[in-house]
């Protein structure tokens, strides 16, 4: 089975275990529709990358892991849509969840999805105990205080921001926590693969600032001049156009440097390259190049 169709069935099987039975049904739909179809499921792919890099000795447990970790992004991306933060009528190119659904069903939903995510890997870890709570703390802190995803949000209401800071937090973190999950639940030691998460994840937001900037709505899927909206800091408005794109490279590089040794180090190489050529918008492209 390749990556993609380990990624979807993982999360079926998470989604259809929340949504059967008994579940009403108004909020099954949102959740599926928040996981359904998804995007290029960056992080998941990752974590199952390191997974590979370090042997993969346990398929269940790291489709568990890369489930849990997009579980964890699309919850995300539901509280971000939200009026209270973005107010996005749009995700993926298409209605969000609140825009769909209401707001209190988007709020439930993204409650579901992260006590679902770490449901998912508590179950399959079952057999695998002593992965398991380095697994679940690794992917709390993440997506937790004092440096995960919720802390990202939080430094989005403060009056004052450092860019790298809140970059690290809102988006950095996940991608540390996709990276280090996958050494975990393959049986490996996560914290060389820290460095390498943490800059990918650096890389990542940068590209979006820039397709935030100076790309399309309809090329990303989503509204576009957000963090100028919502006077949020921004690559491109601190460093402008040309240094942010010179700084998305250096991050890139530096992410591929920090790959630990591995049989499969040129794999990674190319996910990541191929992620960084993806996200570049349209418009600046050849720039990039």
């Amino acid at each position: 089975m390749d990556t993609r169709s380990r990624i979807e069935a993982a999360l079926e099987k998470a989604v259809g275990r929340a949504c059967a039975g008994k579940a009403p049904p108004a909020i099954a739909e949102a959740v599926r529709h928040a996981v359904f179809p998804g995007g290029a499921r960056v992080r998941p792919r990752l974590c199952l990358a390191v997974a590979g890099a370090c042997g993969d000795d346990t398929p269940a447990l790291s489709e568990a892991a890369c489930a849990a970790v997009e579980l964890l992004h699309c919850a995300s991306l539901v509280h971000d849509d939200m009026p209270c933060f973005d107010d996005a009528a749009t995700r993926r190119g298409r209605p969000s969840v609140h825009a769909l659904f209401g707001e209190p069903l988007a709020l439930l939903a993204g409650d579901a999805l992260i006590v679902l995510a770490f449901e998912t890997i508590a179950l399959e870890a079952v057999e695998s105990p002593a992965r398991m709570a380095r697994l679940i703390t690794t992917v709390a802190n993440s997506v937790g205080l004092p440096m995960g995803i919720v802390a990202g949000q939080a430094w989005e209401v403060e009056p004052d921001i450092d860019m790298r800071t809140y970059h690290r937090a809102k988006t950095g973190s996940l991608f540390v926590g996709a990276a280090m999950s996958g050494a975990i639940a393959a049986g490996a030691d996560p914290n060389p693969w820290r460095a390498f998460g943490d800059r990918l994840g650096e890389a990542y937001q940068v590209a979006d600032d820039l397709r935030d900037a100076v790309g399309s709505a309809a090329d990303i899927g989503k509204p576009i001049g957000q963090d100028a909206a919502h006077h949020r800091p921004n690559a491109v408005g601190q460093l402008g156009t040309g240094a942010a794109l010179a700084h998305l490279r250096g991050l890139v590089e530096a992410a591929i440097a920090s790959i630990p040794p591995c049989p499969r180090a040129s794999e990674l190489e190319t996910l990541i390259l191929s992620e960084a050529k993806r996200l570049v918008p349209k418009e600046l492209a050849q720039s990039a190049a």
